[in-house]
């Protein structure tokens, strides 16, 4: 029954807006126009050139026939076409598709095709490969594409399309309308993940999670105003953890780096103050191990955050060596990101490293701005015991969710079933409330912060004329955390060596998706002939990457 506050107090336009991160620019702009916004080699960009050239890309793009719910892709490296994308491709009422630049053709077609883009931005680094996806397209719909120019970038390249990207914006009005979403439900970026089939799922994200998360970032961080952020995390990864919004709503720096490396990291540190980065356990560990000279003149207290493998004790103490503080944080594409933070607790840092490692390895608690993370037990739906040992689903409700998956209503359904989004990782919750990755239920090897389908390697495996049987599980891997390994029963008879297979691989599959290992030998099978995953996982020594 209506009470005294639900008459003549409704909703209208001066006391309601839909969120959306596009207004974070549009302040950033007017409150510090002269700030420093960019950072490119010998380039430099205010927040008010910034939201120009974004207010310009949002009116070319409008003016070549984009509207609303229209699909705009880039295959853009960490570079300042890249973060203008964030802003003035959602502003045209369109959404971004940001391509991962590690996929190989046939996939990145695969994407074209299934989230129907329209337009298509391309940087010189990935033209070939574009190219070549451009050739296995099975949609017939035209597709504008523009071709970025960087001086920055020495190697081979292929003009695509009959415009560049500085031509295109040429086309803009600088002084375009900035124009909000109507509603905060509205799509904002289209992301691709690899899920248990072959086949990627398009994650929509919405303006409203996009805000939130943005937000919850900055106070997981206490990140203040200004800081100044260093692109070691692809952007094209889960729109880079939501940090192009983040990094606008405190008017910071975006230093862009176009490839990582530990020289080119420290060097951005020590040069321009970085204050901020994120990245993948692979580039810490190459920090922590990079030459002594390197690591010259860095300044102390530089905030890092990992999210992945759980950060080992060597990784923990390489980087307070540093003087950098980590952060270990935890998502799925879905979710945007991190949605979860291993918070420090007061008297953590009194402990010995081995003690803090265990602590700092759990996966932690909700972001801020997230409604409810919790571990339950898929069958009954209730909360496991806080013991550290009954092991549940992690499930996530409330803001900081996505839409659902592109054109694929059951897997949408099968997601949120119950109210929750499944995320397909076992764990463990503690009495102090911190969660802790066990096991994954989904066959998901995570290589270097990407996701690799079993399911997908397997299907190449299984095209070899020789092959009889093949399971893919996770390897741990120094380096990028988990790499694929491969056990392979060969027809009676057949004789093939492992480079062989890797050989095999390399023709079907992007470069980080082909198995590192492979091992021969009849698989174990149960008394129906399904593969018994579980006995390969502790061939290949997966188990022990989970143990507490």
């Amino acid at each position: 029954m209506p009470g005294i506050f639900d008459h003549d107090l409704s909703r209208n336009a001066a006391n309601y807006a839909a969120l959306s991160p596009l207004s974070f620019v549009q302040r950033a702009a007017e409150v510090y126009p002269q700030r420093l916004a960019v950072v490119h080699g010998d380039l430099r960009r205010t927040w008010s050139e910034l939201f120009g050239r974004c207010r310009q890309l949002a009116s070319a793009l409008a003016r070549c026939g984009v509207v609303k719910g229209d699909t705009v892709a880039v295959m853009l490296p960490n570079t300042p076409p890249m973060v203008e994308a964030h802003f003035g491709i959602p502003a045209s009422g369109a959404v971004l598709n940001a391509l991962n630049t590690r996929l190989d053709a046939k996939t990145i077609a695969f994407m074209l095709d299934h989230g129907e883009a329209k337009v298509l931005i391309v940087d010189p680094e990935f033209s070939l490969l574009m190219q070549a996806a451009l050739a296995l397209r099975e949609s017939t719909k035209p597709l504008h594409i523009i071709d970025v120019e960087d001086d920055l970038y020495l190697g081979a390249s292929q003009r695509l399309g009959s415009q560049t990207y500085e031509e295109f914006l040429a086309t803009g009005d600088v002084e375009h309308e900035w124009l909000m979403p109507s509603d905060e439900w509205d799509a904002i970026a289209l992301n691709y993940t690899s899920g248990t089939t072959g086949n990627p799922k398009g994650v929509v994200y919405h303006h409203r999670g996009a805000t939130l998360n943005a937000l919850s970032n900055i106070l997981e961080w206490d990140m203040p105003k200004h800081a100044v952020y260093l692109w070691t995390l692809p952007m094209f990864h889960c729109n880079g953890w939501c940090f192009p919004w983040t990094v606008a709503a405190r008017a910071g720096v975006n230093v862009c780096l176009r490839r990582v490396d530990a020289a080119s990291v420290f060097s951005a540190i020590a040069a321009h103050g970085v204050t901020h980065y994120c990245a993948a356990p692979i580039v810490h560990g190459m920090l922590v191990n990079a030459p002594a000279a390197q690591k010259l003149g860095l300044p102390k207290g530089v905030k890092a955050m990992v999210a992945g493998a759980a950060p080992p004790a060597s990784m923990i103490e390489g980087m307070e060596s540093l003087g950098f503080e980590l952060t270990h944080v935890y998502g799925l594409t879905e979710v945007y990101g991190p949605a979860t933070v291993c918070a420090a607790q007061q008297g953590w840092e009194l402990l010995d490293i081995g003690e803090r490692a265990m602590l700092n390895a759990r996966q932690g608690v909700r972001y801020h701005l997230e409604a409810d993370v919790r571990v339950l037990d898929p069958l009954t739906m209730l909360p496991v015991p806080l013991n550290g040992q009954t092991m549940g689903e992690i499930m996530f409700c409330g803001n900081i969710a996505m839409k659902g998956y592109l054109k694929n209503p059951s897997a949408t359904a099968e997601a949120f079933a119950g109210g929750w989004f499944h995320s397909g990782d076992l764990a463990v919750t503690y009495p102090d409330g911190y969660i802790k990755i066990k096991d994954r239920s989904k066959d998901i090897i995570i290589s270097g912060g990407e996701n690799i389908s079993s399911i997908e390697v397997e299907d190449i495996l299984y095209r070899h004329p020789d092959v009889l049987a093949a399971a893919v599980v996770a390897k741990p891997d120094a380096r990028w955390g988990e790499t694929p390994c491969a056990f392979i029963e060969l027809k009676a008879g057949a004789t093939v060596t492992d480079a062989e297979i890797v050989t095999h691989c390399k023709k079907h599959l992007a470069a980080f998706k082909v198995p590192r290992a492979v091992v021969f030998g009849e698989l174990p099978k149960t008394s129906t002939g399904k593969i018994q995953k579980f006995e390969l996982r502790k061939l290949a020594g997966s188990a022990l990457a989970f143990e507490a």
